[in-house]
Order: C-alpha cells, then structure tokens, then sequence
C-alpha cells in the first residue's frame, strides 16, 4: 500500500510534505512526484501507469487552475484525492476548479493535509486490520488531547 502524492508544481513541497507527514504517523508510505496536467500531461500520464500496478491511492496537489486532480481521477480506477493549497490571492475561487468536474471524473476534494492523509489511510484501513488500529490510536490521541486542553483552560 502507497501514496502517491503528485504535484502541480515544486512549490507546491511544502503543502505535500504536510501531507507525507501524516501519513508516516500512520505507517504509511508515501512517494512524491511532480508533474503539471496543463503543460506536460504525457508526464502525468505515465506517472499514473507507472503505479497501477501497486495498491495505490493518488493524492493531488495543484492550485490555481487545478487540472491535474481530473486528469488523474479520469486516467485510473484507483482512489484520487485532489488537495489543493489554499491561496488567499483569490480569495479562494479556485477552489472550484477542484470542485467542478465534468462526468464520469470524481476525484474527492480534502482542503487540509492531515485530512488527505488520514482519508487515504481509512481507504486502506478497509482491508487492513493492523492500519485500522493504527487509526484508532491517532483518533484516539486528537481526542485525548482536547480533554487535556478543556482540563487546562477550566
């Protein structure tokens, strides 16, 4: 089982670092590569057929005009999760075009790191006892942790 986090862009690093992160904790392994549906799409395309093979779930990371999460999503059957970064350049109007998808192409939309990470893990977690656990226990940390918050502040 694997992530396969494409980006847009390398500026996008620091958003999919965040991304890997979570999925470490969670035991998870992950692999990074960038490629730009806008300007090399035969790139992204074999980046997807070099995977398809493997028990893969694609997470995207492109912003602006964000084609790659689509084109990735229409390319395989396997799981795309689209996790654009957040710009406040356009207030957040780009967000639609992770949103907006033409038929038959369904990549899911997660606006946070952690989140793309833990969403990719439960779909794995479907078939794999031990990764659940693993879930539990992260859920089990968030959840403890905000008992000690409420125990401080009171």
């Amino acid at each position: 089982m694997k992530v396969v986090i494409i980006m847009g862009s390398k500026s996008d690093m620091d958003w999919s670092e965040k991304i890997a992160d979570t999925l470490d904790d969670l035991g998870i392994e992950s692999v990074m590569r960038i490629a730009s549906a806008h300007k090399v799409p035969l790139k992204a395309m074999d980046i997807i057929k070099e995977y398809e093979d493997e028990k893969v779930v694609y997470i995207t990371v492109a912003g602006r005009s964000n084609a790659l999460s689509g084109f990735t999503d229409a390319q395989t059957e396997k799981p795309v999760i689209a996790c654009p970064p957040y710009s406040s350049k356009f207030a957040g109007g780009d967000i639609y075009s992770s949103l907006r998808m033409p038929s038959g192409v369904c990549p899911m939309v997660v606006m946070g790191t952690e989140q793309a990470g833990l969403a990719a893990a439960k779909m794995f977690g479907l078939t794999d006892a031990e990764l659940r656990e693993r879930i539990k226990a992260y859920q089990k940390k968030n959840r403890d942790q905000i008992e000690k918050d409420d125990k401080e502040v009171r």
